[in-house]
């Protein structure tokens, strides 16, 4: 753990080598994480783990400037936020005209015409969680690290820096105040 926390200080003060010492340590936690979160997914995802993986950790070592990470779970909490825009913008270019709007894949083998809202419930969920951010950042932070990225609420307190208490308690605020808001 400690060899993360030099390789992403190392990446901070410009080694570009860094980078490739970096993936192989956190590729396996981050595949991982892509694949709790599709798994959670609409069956028939076109997005896949590996590219989840690979575009998230592009968007943090790849992007200029260099990011600054306080340590190992900063990181991960990082990654999650961006696996979470990801697929977001995925289900937002899905209900694009260019790449078939309102249509929705239907099997053959399916014989009823089925209206597909998992999109729709993903974007109001992210719309839903930005306004939650708004009003309580930990909230939200909780239910990203939960929910995107799979934590546990253990992993969440260490990674946020609070107690396991707060954790539970913000937790349980948040998935009431979303379902508030989502119902």
């Amino acid at each position: 753990m400690t060899n993360v926390t030099q390789i992403l200080s190392d990446i901070e003060h410009g080694d570009s080598a860094a980078a490739e010492r970096l993936l192989p340590l956190v590729y396996d936690e981050l595949r991982k994480l892509a694949a709790a979160k599709l798994a959670r997914e609409k069956p028939g995802q076109t997005l896949q783990a590996t590219a989840l993986v690979h575009e998230a950790y592009l968007r943090l070592v790849g992007s200029e400037p260099a990011q600054n990470w306080d340590n190992r779970w900063h990181f991960f909490a990082a990654a999650a936020e961006a696996m979470r825009r990801i697929t977001v913008n995925c289900a937002r270019d899905k209900k694009r005209l260019k790449r078939g709007g309102e249509f929705h894949r239907i099997d053959l083998k399916d014989a009823e015409i089925a209206l597909d809202s998992d999109v729709d419930d993903l974007v109001a969920l992210d719309e839903a969680l930005a306004e939650l951010e708004r009003e309580d950042v930990i909230a939200a932070q909780v239910v990203k690290l939960r929910f995107f990225a799979g934590l546990k609420q253990r992993e969440v307190a260490a990674a946020l820096g609070i107690s396991l208490r707060s954790t539970e308690r913000q937790w349980s605020f948040a998935q009431a105040w979303l379902y508030d808001r989502l119902r």
